[in-house]
């Protein structure tokens, strides 16, 4: 009966043509599999590249709006190279400060050296105008001569002081929201983000709210995306900021890309330690105010209450 309805020769070639697709199947396997792979990891280069492009992007058209043209800075560079300090503008120490104050390339460096040699000059040219042309001070000779010597020293040293300052604006400001910027982080890590993208929907995120920490992460992304060493962007982003809570932040996410532990645990920690150490900085601050406040008490109340209770005495007794 089987014989009837079935061909043994149909069956034997189709069992036959099973097995050898089967067997094709198994054999092409490893090559299909490294196929996707390397097409997975296609689009993860695809998408770094992508992300490099737009934060370059972005750093251009900063550095479009500067207004100081190259003609000015070629101009400024040959009259620092004329009075011999190429050393100071090759200095990796002052190009870091200059990052960290927020000043970044390599005319950087030119500006803030030809101001360091230009306003010495201005401000005791300026200082020679006010004691001796518009006479706006009655001093002496010999005292408007120390004055004009005096303006050289303060404006050698004054670029220093405004970088100094603009430094530690931008170090209380990066403090201030880097606990939250830890938690944003924490959050894209564990949904499944890589570093590159959890730094980009950060900066993304708090562009407007703290504007210094979104360009340095913005930067440390781009140089996640085209740099072969991740450890080396991270390095760069805490010599950027100059702290040391960065610095820890950094070594701890190249330890755990190291050695393999979980990434988000690693920042769940430090984004503890940061959000306690900025408690406590506030704390101290509230401890502090009462301190503060005693000599103003003294020389606006205290007056004020004297003048209430001793006044109408006062005036009792004059009109008697």
């Amino acid at each position: 009966m089987l014989d009837r309805f079935i061909d043994q020769q149909a069956l034997i070639v189709f069992l036959a043509s099973a097995a050898t697709f089967m067997m094709i199947v198994a054999l092409a396997m490893p090559f299909l599999q490294q196929s996707a792979l390397s097409s997975r990891l296609k689009a993860v280069a695809k998408r770094r590249e992508e992300l490099s492009q737009q934060q370059r992007a972005k750093l251009q058209e900063k550095d479009k709006k500067s207004l100081v043209s190259e003609t000015q800075i070629g101009l400024m560079k040959k009259v620092v190279e004329a009075v011999n300090l190429e050393e100071l503008l090759a200095s990796q120490e002052l190009k870091n400060r200059l990052a960290q104050g927020g000043y970044r390339g390599p005319a950087a460096a030119i500006i803030f050296t030809f101001m360091r040699l230009l306003m010495p000059i201005v401000l005791a040219i300026l200082t020679w105008f006010i004691l001796f042309v518009a006479k706006t001070f009655d001093v002496d000779f010999f005292m408007k001569l120390i004055y004009c010597f005096a303006a050289l020293p303060i404006g050698y040293f004054l670029p220093n002081l405004i970088l100094t300052s603009q430094i530690q604006s931008r170090q209380q400001e990066f403090t201030m929201q880097f606990p939250d910027a830890l938690d944003l982080l924490v959050i894209c890590v564990e949904a499944g983000l890589s570093m590159e993208a959890a730094f980009n929907r950060v900066t993304d995120e708090m562009a407007e709210n703290a504007p210094v920490l979104a360009q340095e992460f913005g930067l440390t992304t781009a140089e996640l995306a085209y740099l072969g060493d991740r450890g080396k962007a991270l390095e760069n982003l805490a010599l950027r900021t100059g702290l040391d809570t960065v610095k820890s932040f950094t070594t701890s996410l190249i330890q755990s890309e190291k050695y393999g532990t979980p990434l988000a645990t690693a920042l769940r920690v430090i984004s503890q330690e940061n959000r306690e150490k900025r408690m406590a900085k506030v704390e101290e601050k509230a401890a502090a105010l009462g301190a503060k406040m005693t000599v103003p008490m003294i020389a606006f109340f205290l007056p004020v209450i004297f003048i209430v209770v001793i006044g109408p005495a006062v005036i009792q007794v004059m009109a008697m």
